[in-house]
C-alpha cells in the first residue's frame, strides 16, 4: 500500500476510535427535576432552562400549580422540568409501533411523525435520532373549551381538532376535571437546560438528548458537498469529510450506505484497494440493492468491492 493510502487508514483507524467513544453517549433526555433554590421564581427558572420567561406557563401547567387558584413555589420544592424525549431508530421500528410505545397509542403516529417532519405512511430511517414530544398532563377546567386549551399551550386554536383525536375523545366534550395530553414539541432547551438533563440523565456526555439528531440533520445538509467532491476528483477532500461523518456516529443508515459508496470511489482513485474494499464492504452491507453493473461503474471498483465480503 502507498504512504498516502497508509495515511489515510490511521485517520480512518482514529476516526473509527473517536465513534466508538461516541457511542457510549447516552443520548436520550426526558422531563428532569429542578428543585427550587432560594431567590428562584418561575420565570427565571423558564429563562435559564429555555431561554424564554412566557415558558413560566408550561412550567406551572407541568406541576398543577395552577390547581386551587395557584401553589407558591418555595426552596426545596420538586419541579418537573419538560424536555423532549429521543429515540434512535431500530430496523423494523415503524411510526405507529414507536407511537405505541413512546407516546401510549398506536393512533398517535401523526403526531409523532409529523415532530419529526415525516408521515405515517414513511418508514422511519433506521439509525435516525427522532424527537418525542412531551406529554403534558392538563386539567379541564370548568366550561373550558378544547380551543382554548389548543390556544394556551399550542398557540393556535385550530389544533383542538387534533387534541381530540389525541385524547380519543372521538367529538365528544371534555368534561371539567378531566386530564387531557397535550403533545409538545416546542421545547428547546438552552445550554444550562441540556446540561441539567444530562446530569439527571445520570449521562457523561457534554449534551444530552437530540445531540445525535442534530447531528444527522447538519449532516443531510453536508452530504451534498460530499458527492460534489467525489464528482469533481477532490478525493482526499472527500476522504476527509466522509470519515468526519463517520465518526460522529450519528449517520443514518441511508447517510451511511451513501457515505460509503462515495469512500469507495474516493478510495480507488486514490490506489487504496484495501480501503476500498472495506468501504464497499460497509456500503453494500446497509444496501442490500447495490448492482455492481460494469455498465455504470468503473472496473476498479467493481474489483475492489468483489474483494469485500457484504
Amino acid at each position: 500500500m502507498s504512504e498516502r493510502g497508509r495515511g489515510i487508514r490511521a485517520k480512518f483507524v482514529a476516526a473509527a476510535v473517536a465513534a466508538s467513544a461516541l457511542a457510549l453517549c447516552d443520548t436520550e433526555a426526558h422531563a428532569f427535576t429542578y428543585v427550587v433554590a432560594p431567590g428562584d421564581t418561575l420565570a427565571s427558572i423558564a429563562e435559564r432552562y429555555y431561554g424564554r420567561i412566557q415558558q413560566e406557563r408550561l412550567l406551572v401547567a407541568a406541576n398543577f400549580l395552577d390547581a386551587r387558584r395557584g401553589t407558591p413555589i418555595v426552596p426545596g420544592m420538586r419541579l418537573e422540568v419538560p424536555a423532549l424525549g429521543h429515540h434512535k431508530i431500530a430496523r423494523g421500528e415503524t411510526w405507529e409501533t414507536l407511537a405505541a410505545e413512546l407516546l401510549g397509542s398506536p393512533s398517535r403516529a401523526d403526531v409523532l411523525s409529523g415532530a419529526n417532519g415525516s408521515s405515517p405512511w414513511l418508514a422511519p430511517e433506521d439509525g435516525s435520532e427522532i424527537a418525542v414530544p412531551y406529554n403534558l398532563r392538563v386539567i379541564v377546567g370548568e366550561k373550558e373549551e378544547l380551543t382554548a386549551i389548543a390556544y394556551r399551550h399550542l398557540g393556535d386554536m385550530n389544533k383542538a381538532w387534533m387534541l381530540d383525536h389525541y385524547n380519543g375523545l372521538n367529538g365528544k366534550k371534555a368534561l371539567e376535571g378531566d386530564v387531557l395530553l397535550v403533545p409538545l414539541t416546542d421545547l428547546t432547551l438552552t445550554e444550562a437546560g441540556i446540561k441539567a438533563a444530562a446530569a439527571a440523565a445520570g449521562s457523561e456526555c457534554t449534551e444530552a438528548g437530540g445531540a445525535v439528531r442534530r447531528s444527522q440533520q447538519h449532516i443531510a445538509q453536508e452530504l451534498p458537498a460530499l458527492v460534489a467532491d467525489v464528482r469533481s476528483g477532490r478525493y482526499s477532500e472527500a476522504v476527509t469529510r466522509g470519515v468526519r461523518f463517520i465518526a460522529s456516529g450519528a449517520l443514518t443508515e441511508p447517510q451511511r450506505a451513501l457515505v460509503e459508496q462515495k469512500l469507495t470511489e474516493a478510495y480507488v482513485a486514490l490506489d487504496a484497494p484495501g480501503l476500498a474494499a472495506a468501504a464497499c464492504g460497509e456500503w453494500r452491507k446497509r444496501d442490500r440493492a447495490v448492482h455492481l453493473d460494469p455498465v455504470v461503474m468503473s472496473p476498479k471498483i467493481i474489483a475492489a468491492c468483489e474483494r469485500a465480503t457484504p
